[in-house]
């Protein structure tokens, strides 16, 4: 393992979740410096590693395997120059056409021919899909024309971002507040949007978003 591959992996995984370097900092709960291009060079020039620590709150943050990071730090997603292939084309509809029938199967996966396709920075869920988001009741988090990488299998958290969508065929995007064997509580991104609670029963699916094109 190079300097240069591990910092690029935390860089990889930090947009993959639609994190800068600090934000993903933030989310594994050190300080907001700690992943920042001034903290990989010591003054003398030489350089620094992450800590085990912090890597390992890192991938706990995210809902990352170790595996999934080694693959990350091995570049097979690294272009020359630094840059980042596009592994693969995932399926993309708007946001307002997912309350529709016939997107998505029972299990809340993309089905159908009716999707458009967009490039993906490479997301291991064989069954991520994209949202283009329409209208402002996501902002300031998500704005109208931004499109958001969604994984069926991601695991999710309290504090995670998700998209829902109710038996009723309406779908929204929420950060989660709480899920119980009974329940779940979403809050809205825009604080000029109501909060919702749903018995399980109403919810169709929750997927977490991992990635955004901001």
């Amino acid at each position: 393992m190079k300097h240069a591959d591990i910092w690029r992996a935390l860089d990889t995984l930090a947009e993959e979740n639609g994190l800068s370097a600090s934000g993903l900092a933030r989310r594994a709960g050190l300080d907001a410096t700690t992943f920042n291009p001034s903290k990989r060079t010591m003054p003398d020039g030489r350089p620094r590693w992450p800590s085990t620590e912090s890597l390992a709150k890192a991938l706990d943050a995210t809902g990352a395997s170790l595996d999934g990071f080694a693959a990350l730090v091995g570049g097979a997603r690294a272009m020359p120059g630094g840059g980042r292939g596009i592994a693969r084309r995932v399926p993309l509809i708007g946001f307002a056409q997912a309350g529709g029938e016939g997107y998505f199967d029972d299990g809340g996966y993309p089905v159908g021919g009716s999707w458009d396709e967009v490039g993906l920075p490479e997301v291991g869920d064989p069954n991520a899909y994209a949202l283009e988001i329409s209208g402002d009741s996501m902002e300031p988090v998500f704005r109208d024309g931004d499109i958001v990488i969604v994984s069926p299998n991601a695991p999710i958290r309290r504090g995670d971002r998700v998209v829902l969508r109710t038996t009723e065929g309406q779908v929204m995007a929420k950060q989660l507040a709480r899920r119980s064997a009974r329940r779940v509580e979403v809050r809205s991104l825009n604080p000029a949007h109501p909060d919702y609670s749903f018995d399980l029963a109403q919810v169709a699916w929750i997927h977490r978003i991992v990635w955004a094109s901001q």
